[in-house]
């Protein structure tokens, strides 16, 4: 078994109910992008962060 797999069912065994509730639908929407071939459509949270970090930033003077 794939170790990212292994290391989700483990997760789902030990978490939260609410947690593990949360992972499957966000696992879950991941997997049906993946099978409409629209995971590049997504926006990254890294990139957000990023955007969100510029935003929080002091304007120059």
């Amino acid at each position: 078994m794939d170790a990212l797999v292994e290391q989700l069912d483990a997760g789902l065994q030990h978490w939260q109910p609410d947690t593990t509730r949360r992972v499957r639908a966000l696992v879950g929407e991941i997997i049906e992008l993946a099978e409409a071939d629209a995971l590049d459509l997504m926006r990254s949270r890294a990139v957000e962060q990023d955007v969100l970090n510029l935003l929080d930033e002091p304007a120059p003077r």
